[in-house]
């Protein structure tokens, strides 16, 4: 579905990303996964055109990707940041129908597809007349979701989207992200520097460290066949995700 090839990307001289080669699956979910400032965000930034990258190309369904035709690539990509992102002086229904608006859907498809996505999401009708710092931010994400979901796109990426909830809504709302992942059936790209939040979403896990991917697999894979001392350093590090992965079944 995506394949970057020879990706390179600096910033001031300063090499923030790459070499990077890698292909990610259709209508799987995909975690990329290090530190801070080993380059997921950037990556994703690079693939929905917030950035350019200095040398390699992106390719979607086969075709390079023009980024000077930034509206077309965005109708096929879906967006959500971390606490959403959402416009403050908008409500929720503004924020949801902004894009849907400027690519032209009609006010009748516009109201259907919010029913269906909040159906979807689990967010009440009540809360859309409200605006942003009337939510909770795990209603705020629910929000952002709905908003990427909006036009329907091909690819959905997510950079730490549940980074800033408290834990119990964060467990919550993982349970309820993972099902609409299956109900939709996108390609999925999701950041995260969580190994258990890793574990419960991918498909695939992409390893990062110093702009480049160290690994690439299963979790499995990453856990009981490291690369290199880095992959095994950062699995012991979040002793959580041991402690939980080698209790007893």
């Amino acid at each position: 579905m995506i394949a970057l090839t020879d990706i390179g990307k600096s910033y001031h001289g300063v090499p923030v990303l790459g070499p990077v080669s890698l292909a990610i699956a259709r209508a799987r979910t995909t975690v990329v996964l290090g530190p801070s400032g080993c380059g997921k965000s950037t990556l994703l930034r690079l693939l929905i055109g917030l950035a350019t990258a200095d040398e390699g190309q992106v390719r979607i369904d086969g075709v390079r990707v023009d980024f000077a035709d930034l509206r077309k690539l965005r109708r096929r990509i879906g967006y959500v940041i971390q606490e959403g992102g959402l416009f403050p002086h908008l409500t929720v229904l503004e924020n949801l129908c902004l894009a849907a608006r400027s690519y032209g859907e009609t006010p009748d498809r516009i109201h259907e597809r919010i029913g269906e996505l909040a159906d979807l999401v689990k967010l009440p009708p009540a809360l859309h007349r409200r605006y942003p710092s009337q939510l909770s931010g795990g209603q705020r994400q629910r929000v952002a979701l709905m908003r990427a979901l909006m036009l329907d796109p091909d690819v959905l990426l997510l950079d730490e989207p549940l980074g800033s909830l408290d834990p119990m809504i964060r467990a919550d709302l993982q349970a309820d992200l993972k099902a609409v992942f299956r109900a939709v059936g996108k390609t999925v790209v999701l950041v995260t520097h969580d190994l258990n939040e890793a574990a419960f979403f991918a498909d695939t896990v992409v390893l990062m460290r110093n702009g480049r991917v160290v690994q690439e697999g299963t979790m499995r894979d990453l856990v009981e066949r490291p690369m290199d001392a880095f992959v095994s350093k950062f699995v012991r590090a979040q002793r959580g995700f041991l402690q939980l992965h080698d209790r007893p079944q």
